[in-house]
């Protein structure tokens, strides 16, 4: 296994590509949830072109039936980001401050964490693109949350 890095710009320019559409080789979550991790997952995966394909930890999407917990679910992308050891694309946890364009931020509050999006312009209040109320290039205390975590991709694996 080898690491083949995190091309930030790509996830970057996927989120500025699909930002206000829905790239049809995913299927649409709006109506199941919210649409947002699905999103994330397509960036991060625009970034680094590998998945894992380990059932039920890994992280893959071949379509709505086929297709990880952790591509659509917030704890579970947060999960699998933070403790992947194998193939794909792993990173750990940051100060919001800290983070890089193609980072990942998680909205939560009492009940857990429920919102994903992606990182395009750090700072102090990083700009950000999301799914569900679709956004691009907002400033995140454009939103209403009690916590926030961030995620910073350090690279990805493949065999």
């Amino acid at each position: 296994m080898y690491d083949i890095g995190y091309n930030r710009e790509s996830a970057a320019d996927y989120a500025a590509r699909w930002a206000f559409g829905r790239n049809p080789l995913y299927h649409n979550f709006d109506e199941l949830g919210g649409d947002c991790t699905n999103f994330i997952s397509q960036c991060i995966f625009a970034g680094c072109k590998v998945m894992n394909v380990t059932k039920d930890v890994g992280w893959y999407y071949y379509s709505l039936n086929s297709r990880a917990a952790a591509w659509s679910g917030v704890e579970y992308l947060h999960s699998f980001l933070v403790n992947n050891g194998g193939e794909g694309p792993y990173g750990e946890e940051k100060p919001i401050e800290q983070l890089s364009a193609g980072d990942v931020i998680q909205l939560g509050g009492a009940d857990g964490f429920y919102h994903s999006c992606l990182v395009i312009k750090p700072g102090r209040i990083p700009l950000i693109a999301a799914h569900t109320n679709d956004a691009y290039n907002i400033r995140l205390d454009m939103y209403s949350y009690e916590k926030a975590r961030g995620i910073h991709i350090l690279g990805a694996r493949k065999y």
